[in-house]
């Protein structure tokens, strides 16, 4: 019982790390709640029960998660309860491949940018956001192809 209350702390530390970054505060609980979990996946009652939120709270929290392409619902035969799973295939890795987040913020930043004065020191340091969203957007394949050759690598015996 103590290893888990201890995992359920470590990971309330980190769902907080995840949303002072900015990631939504529910969903970021309820992903820790599934990566902690032995196999990976989870009730709604149980997510329910070990984060001590409400039904809709975990709800809402799950079909965010869903959005953003980290967890998929998986029916249980027999059963009227569905599980949340985290995807087999290195969600986080599949996530940021399909996810258009950085073409989006650069798209939107541009847009703010044209809205303030030319030549301002306001509009300046806006585009520059805009240019760096872009660069992380054109790194992110490469750095996400690292990232499966270090698993790779790390997997061989």
């Amino acid at each position: 019982m103590a290893a888990a209350a201890s995992t359920a702390a470590a990971a309330e530390i980190t769902a907080a790390a995840f949303a002072a970054a900015g990631f939504p505060k529910m969903p970021a609980r309820t992903l820790l709640a599934l990566v902690s979990s032995e196999q990976g996946s989870l009730t709604a009652a149980e997510l329910s029960e070990r984060l001590g939120a409400s039904a809709a709270a975990v709800s809402g929290a799950v079909r965010y998660l869903q959005t953003v392409g980290f967890v998929h619902r998986v029916s249980q035969p027999g059963s009227r309860r569905d599980l949340y799973a985290l995807h087999e295939d290195e969600w986080y890795v599949v996530s940021m491949r399909n996810s258009p987040i950085y073409e989006k913020l650069a798209a939107l930043t541009d847009a703010t940018a044209e809205t303030l004065p030319e030549g301002s020191a306001a509009r300046a340091r806006v585009a520059d956001m805009a240019r760096f969203y872009r660069f992380l957007n054109a790194r992110m394949p490469a750095l996400l192809d690292d990232w499966e050759r270090e698993r790779a690598r790390e997997a061989t015996p």
